[in-house]
């Protein structure tokens, strides 16, 4: 087996440990480490939590001292400063590894080379790049946040064959079936935040909760509501304290109080022209509270708002075998004048759920990608 091959062999093995992250290590990325000698694993292990010890640590104490002479394959660049843990670069040194082998180098401005630097300061043979595609795509949210000071956005919608999300009345339970519901479920676990809009609110009343068995983390969630018009007794207020209501600035006070006793945490935004709740700024808060993955899942002028600002990395569109005719409550509040101005998608993924059909789409037109400050 060539050098490349067997590095490739362990890494893959290290990202399906880091996967197992998927849903808890917010605001940290998801990390696996395997420690390998004479073709052996000697030791292995994942970041799980944040403030807890990262996959290095777990891997070492699984290696004990033959962790020696070993090759630490890891996921991602190995730490060289001290945040809430120490230095996993440092952790590698003194247990003496020979080689260290990763998948990307992490372009958080804390880390950004300063770990295989210091590893190679001490003698330690480095390799990166190894499947590091495979480690984009596992930790897109925190990579993107530290590039771009942007968390990764990811639009669901939900619709029949013509574009109906619901009837013009509101009714939409349900358009997908139940295999396709589950599947949303697993989105907004993975995910630091679930946006809406206040409209969704007043119409569904939803929870934006996660409902899958053994769930220990759950989802900030987010309204955008610029006259503060979320009912006090709305219920994803009474969930776990953990819901932001951004508002704007000529929003009342009585409502402000209100739903500051009923548990809500609250933010003023400025308005845009259009006396909406400026995107750019809510884009800059969410990347401010360190959210790596925000899912969406908003009305037809929101997801307007998002994608024809150019803020919309990935969308997930599950399409029902239904037609619920013209009296309907379209996808994306857009009205077009030209084909050419059409919103258009490159097609990740075609996958069926039951009887529907999930798109994995990203949008043709690039993000506005500005490092916010």
């Amino acid at each position: 087996m060539s050098d490349y091959r067997n590095d490739a062999f362990w890494m893959a093995r290290a990202l399906a440990l880091a996967a197992q992250g998927l849903t808890t290590t917010t605001p940290n990325p998801r990390v696996g480490c395997v420690l390998v000698r004479d073709g052996e694993v000697v030791g292995e292990g994942f970041h799980q939590r944040a403030g807890e010890a990262h996959a290095e640590v777990h891997a070492l104490a699984a290696a004990g001292d033959r962790a020696r002479g070993a090759t630490a394959y890891v996921t991602l660049e190995p730490c060289s400063h001290q945040g809430r843990t120490p230095p996993c670069a440092d952790a590698l040194i003194k247990a003496g590894v020979s080689r260290v082998v990763t998948a990307m180098e992490d372009p958080n401005p804390q880390v950004a080379g300063r770990g295989l630097a210091r590893l190679e300061a001490a003698g330690i043979d480095t390799r990166s790049g190894v499947l590091a595609a495979d480690a984009e795509a596992l930790n897109v949210g925190f990579l993107k946040r530290m590039r771009t000071g942007h968390p990764w956005l990811t639009l669901k919608l939900a619709a029949s064959l013509d574009g109906a999300t619901a009837l013009a009345n509101g009714d939409s339970q349900w358009i997908t079936g139940e295999q396709a519901r589950a599947h949303v479920q697993h989105g907004r676990a993975r995910s630091c935040a679930i946006l809406t809009g206040v409209g969704t609110v007043l119409s569904d009343d939803p929870s934006l909760n996660v409902r899958l068995d053994n769930t220990e983390r759950q989802p900030a969630r987010i309204v955008l509501d610029s006259n503060l018009r979320t009912p006090a007794n709305a219920r994803l207020l009474s969930l776990d304290g953990n819901t932001w209501l951004l508002h704007g600035p000529n929003a009342p006070q009585a409502q402000r109080d209100a739903l500051t006793k009923a548990g809500a945490h609250l933010a003023e935004m400025p308005l845009n022209d259009a006396k909406q709740l400026d995107l750019a700024a809510v884009i800059h808060w969410l990347g401010k509270q360190s959210f790596n993955e925000v899912w969406i899942e908003a009305g037809a002028t929101l997801a307007a708002g998002l994608l024809d600002g150019g803020w919309v990395d990935e969308v997930r569109l599950y399409q029902a075998p239904v037609l619920l005719g013209s009296s309907i409550r379209p996808l994306y509040a857009t009205a077009l004048d030209k084909l050419s101005d059409a919103q258009r998608f490159n097609v990740i993924e075609r996958r069926s759920l039951g009887d529907d059909l999930l798109w994995t789409l990203r949008p043709r037109l690039k993000s506005p990608g500005a490092t916010l400050t």
